[in-house]
């Protein structure tokens, strides 16, 4: 990758427009995946891959190729995608294809500069004319590569005992167990002097468990766990318990009452906290999006400002890889740009402080903070790491249940609502739409003000607003609950967590979700024992 690094700055001086920035990144991607289905392994499969990307920029530090160009909705064949490399180490045929993405990628580069200048010079000024690219000190680790270790055959058996749990279990109509084991090794050069390698395994299972309700509804249930090495997932005696579980609660949950559209006080769980704010407020402060003319910009005209309540603070911290004993999957020694990922202070004690930033730069923030990432094979752009709420004021979890029955005595709420897990969500950032979010619950109940005990409900979704949401909360609990997973966005899937403890909402806003119009399955399951032609 170096010496082809430099052979192409050295032959390409003459040309114009020059290149005056080159990276170049290749991803190696060792993978297994292992899947069962009610009792049976459906999937069994080893992978390895190399991924090649190129940035390659013309112009300069302050206006390059990779410039919006405002007015075009969509671009076809925009720059390279990932190119696949040869698994062998035979420089020859590596050095070959690095120089054939590598010209593809000057073309497209020296074309699209093109664009960019005559776009400057027929619109209005930009809002933000912050630099393309910053100007970053070099930086130089050759980590260890170590091969993730584990026992294929004790997963194996594990995936098809865990899903052979929901095999004759009558209404249940999915019981699904899988094991992925990734290693993804990175390598980075540029121009700038960066010479990266890092190795980045991680290890995650999902359960899924799955009925369906009389009137149409599907009721999925998940559980996911994570971890950076295939030793600290939980114990099978931990894996059982959590598959008992939720095949309890997804028989519980096609009986429940549907619950109707509400307006009222709610607690969100640690969890189900974490991914709301990971969907309102994390993907807002993603720094691209504050360049992009399309994206309503939630929080830039806040810097400085109140948004949350004064015990309530938001960092994300890709330094840390535990939190209160289990692995966060968001962590990293280096960003997809070469730049060290960096601890954030988002929200200091209610303030708005800062947004997450990659290279390129925006209003108020030159340089990036470590938080550039893609998934192999895309762009990167400014992504979340480990996002943590934290509360410098708490409360037992029972005051916080007390303080909700409170509130609704004082809204004159027969009941308020719990949202004990989420499934996870979206959020709408542009200008042409209602700047929204939904977040799609799990498992909710309702908390009557009178005592009663909680009665499990279906069927609602979280709507609101993000600065109104905010506004109302109220009180945080002394737990904390730990979202990992993957989040998607215009980079491909990273890695993620988010952390928080329990919150109080003053106010909150459900709406009915949507629901399938088919009928459960006419005939019962031919593995569900019968009596008297029932199951």
């Amino acid at each position: 990758m170096e010496a082809e690094l430099q052979r192409t700055m050295s032959g390409l001086t003459s040309a114009t427009p020059a290149p005056y920035f080159v990276a170049y990144s290749i991803t190696e991607v060792s993978s297994t995946l292992i899947s069962a289905s009610m009792g049976a392994l459906d999937a069994d499969v080893t992978t390895k891959r190399r991924i090649l990307d190129v940035d390659l920029r013309v112009g300069s530090h302050k206006l390059d190729n990779t410039r919006s160009i405002r007015g075009v909705a969509f671009e076809m064949g925009r720059g390279t995608r990932g190119v696949e490399m040869p698994l062998t180490d035979d420089e020859r045929a590596l050095r070959s294809v690095i120089w054939s993405a590598t010209d593809k990628a000057y073309k497209s580069a020296a074309e699209r500069y093109g664009k960019v200048v005559t776009n400057l010079q027929v619109k209005v000024k930009e809002e933000d004319s912050s630099a393309d690219l910053s100007q970053e000190q070099a930086h130089r680790y050759i980590g260890p590569i170590q091969p993730l270790v584990f026992d294929t055959t004790l997963w194996r058996e594990r995936a098809r005992k865990l899903s052979a749990m929901c095999s004759g279990k009558a209404h249940i109509l999915t019981g699904r167990v899988t094991f992925q084991a990734e290693n993804l090794v990175k390598y980075f050069v540029n121009t700038d002097g960066s010479r990266i390698q890092t190795s980045e395994p991680i290890v995650k299972m999902f359960v899924i468990v799955k009925s369906k309700a009389d009137d149409g509804m599907s009721l999925p249930l998940y559980e996911s766990y994570s971890a950076y090495s295939a030793d600290r997932l939980p114990a099978m005696s931990e894996l059982e318990a959590d598959v008992r579980r939720l095949l309890d609660l997804s028989i519980r949950l096609r009986t429940a009452p549907l619950m109707e559209t509400y307006t009222g006080p709610a607690i969100l769980s640690g969890r189900s906290a974490g991914v709301f704010f990971h969907e309102i407020f994390g993907h807002r402060v993603e720094g691209h999006r504050q360049k992009d003319v399309n994206s309503s910009q939630t929080f830039k005209p806040f810097l400085n400002k109140k948004i949350l309540p004064e015990f309530i603070s938001v960092v994300f911290d890709p330094t840390i890889k535990e939190l209160a004993g289990r692995d966060i999957v968001g962590a990293f020694m280096f960003d997809d740009e070469g730049m060290p990922g960096k601890r954030v202070v988002a929200v200091d004690s209610g303030i708005f402080k800062n947004f997450l930033t990659n290279r390129s730069p925006i209003e108020n923030f030159p340089t990036s903070n470590g938080h550039g990432r893609r998934q192999a094979g895309l762009k990167t752009v400014a992504r979340q790491s480990n996002l943590i709420v934290e509360a410098s004021r708490q409360v037992p979890y029972d005051t916080l249940r007390a303080m909700l029955r409170r509130e609704c005595i004082k809204q004159g709420k027969e009941f308020g609502l719990l949202f004990e897990d989420i499934q996870g969500g979206f959020t709408f950032t542009g200008r042409t739409v209602p700047n929204a979010f939904n977040v799609q619950p799990l498992v909710v109940f309702k908390i009557y003000a009178d005592g009663r005990p909680d009665e499990l409900v279906r069927g609602v979704d979280l709507i609101g607003t993000p600065l109104t949401t905010f506004n109302n909360i109220v009180a945080a609990a002394n737990d904390i609950g730990i979202f990992n997973g993957v989040c998607g966005a215009e980079s491909g899937g990273v890695p993620v967590s988010a952390s928080s403890p329990s919150l109080l909402v003053s106010t909150i806003e459900v709406q009915k979700k949507q629901k399938s119009q088919a009928k459960p399955p006419l005939l019962a399951d031919p593995t569900v024992r019968t009596t008297g032609g029932q199951p």
